[in-house]
């Protein structure tokens, strides 16, 4: 998976898979507690607001929601905003590496 090859310096592969680990269960945490939301974007890619820069540690949209995807708290929030939004999320868009840096108000793959 792409956000796994981002390596600190010195930093080895399972280092940065524990981290993944870490930050998808604070997102996790972040959604249950509301402090993110989940938002679905024009083209039907998922963006997460509120989930900060310094909270991500190089993991982007579409990492958080592959990682993501067999949670119950996870499948609720997006529920509720697929319903907020108008649409469903294409996860076509998502595999391809779409995501957003405004909170789902625009979305690209840079």
């Amino acid at each position: 998976m792409p956000c796994d090859t981002k390596l600190r310096f010195r930093e080895t592969r399972l280092e940065r898979k524990k981290r993944i680990a870490e930050v998808i269960a604070g997102l996790e945490q972040s959604i249950q507690d509301g402090r993110v939301k989940v938002t679905v974007g024009p083209q039907g890619a998922v963006a997460f607001l509120g989930w900060v820069e310094g909270k991500r540690e190089a993991v982007t949209d579409a990492c958080a929601f592959r990682k993501l995807e067999g949670s119950w708290i996870f499948k609720q929030a997006l529920a509720k905003a697929e319903v907020l939004a108008g649409r469903k999320v294409n996860v076509k868009e998502i595999l391809a590496g779409v995501h957003s840096h405004d909170g789902g108000k625009t979305c690209g793959k840079d």
